[in-house]
């Protein structure tokens, strides 16, 4: 009897092994992926695409990590250094609320090494005693992890002294790539893959739940990336914590990589299409959305994600800044989400942080 394959395995709903994935990724067929991927997702999640209408804050890009990959970050020097007080976060908050119906603030920052945990706690009270209905997703496990090693505190107890104060979700930023050959040489001054995983699996046994992301097109193998998304799935298995996985697309401009000419070019869409799907596939049943970040991919590129298997285009991501300075353009409304979503024939689903339904077009 032949064996089966991985493709075939996929098909039939079963668990991909980490060789599986590596196959998938290296061997298969990109359209033959694409459709498995895609007929996945529409038994999964159906043919809704969801977002929501987010705003982003940015409290500081001062930030004591130096990592290759980020064109972000600056140091306390610098003439565009900033730091927000809480007073400009909620008069920040009140425009992304009153004047752009944001149901979710997103908050992150940079990595600063002088600021106590009264600060964030401060942030957070001062928007919810001024918009209660507001959902606060903010501070990255790489950025909790930090925290808690700034001001000395146990990553469980910053944990819960920020969800007393006001903090609802985590975003899922920091992972980057979790192989430690591979992320120590992107990443300096940012905990490890395991302390990341770490920090959100305390964060989901306190109610807290959150995305969860990979940077990818930059200097990782396809081993990196099957091991990367099995870590997700098995951190998933035992907490369900995480809404989605948003496989991030490495954005080259401005970056020390770029400068340093290790990266030349950013990688091709083909390979973007790929690791959308596999994402879909190794995920199966244990996490069942897939984000498609169209900041990173570019909005038309990001309809065609939408049928390799994902279902959800994050959302508007006012006022996004990280991938900003990277070079990528960032504004989008409402309407130009449904829109996209539309042109492609599926039906666009207005959602909350937790993917609850708000509003079917």
């Amino acid at each position: 009897m032949k064996p089966t394959s991985s493709l075939e395995k996929a098909i039939n709903g079963e668990e991909l092994s980490f060789k599986d994935g590596v196959d998938l990724l290296k061997n298969e067929s990109l359209f033959l992926l694409g459709n498995a991927a895609d007929q996945l997702r529409k038994k999964i999640r159906g043919d809704d695409v969801t977002f929501v209408s987010s705003y982003y804050l940015n409290y500081t890009n001062i930030c004591a990590a130096s990592c290759q990959l980020c064109a972000f970050y600056r140091k306390e020097k610098d003439d565009d250094a900033y730091t927000l007080t809480n007073e400009q976060m909620v008069l920040r908050a009140k425009m992304a609320v009153n004047d752009l119906h944001a149901t979710e603030l997103h908050i992150v920052g940079g990595f600063h090494p002088k600021l106590n945990l009264e600060y964030y706690e401060g942030m957070f009270k001062s928007i919810k005693q001024n918009f209660p209905k507001v959902i606060i997703k903010a501070l990255t496990p790489a950025e909790i992890f930090f925290i808690s090693k700034v001001t000395k505190n146990s990553v469980k107890e910053v944990l819960i002294r920020l969800q007393e104060a006001g903090l609802d979700a985590l975003p899922g930023g920091g992972a980057e790539i979790f192989n430690k050959a591979t992320r120590d040489k992107i990443v300096l001054g940012k905990c490890s893959g395991e302390e990341w995983l770490d920090t959100a699996y305390q964060a989901h046994k306190i109610g807290l739940r959150g995305n969860c992301t990979m940077l990818f097109g930059h200097i990782e193998t396809p081993e990196d990336i099957v091991d990367h998304i099995l870590r997700i799935r098995e951190l998933n298995k035992k907490t369900g914590g995480f809404t989605t996985f948003i496989p991030l697309k490495f954005s080259l401009e401005n970056t020390q990589l770029e400068k340093q000419h290790t990266i030349m070019a950013e990688s091709p869409s083909t390979y973007d299409l790929r690791i959308i799907a596999l994402s879909r596939l190794l995920l199966g049943n244990v996490l069942n959305n897939v984000s498609v970040y169209w900041i990173a991919l570019g909005k038309k590129l990001a309809q065609v994600a939408l049928c390799y298997g994902g279902n959800d285009l994050v959302g508007t991501a006012f006022s996004e800044e990280i991938f900003k300075a990277a070079g990528k353009p960032n504004q989008i409304t409402l309407n130009e989400l449904r829109y996209l979503v539309k042109e492609i024939g599926r039906t666009p689903v207005q959602r909350d942080t937790f993917f609850n339904t708000l509003n079917r077009i």
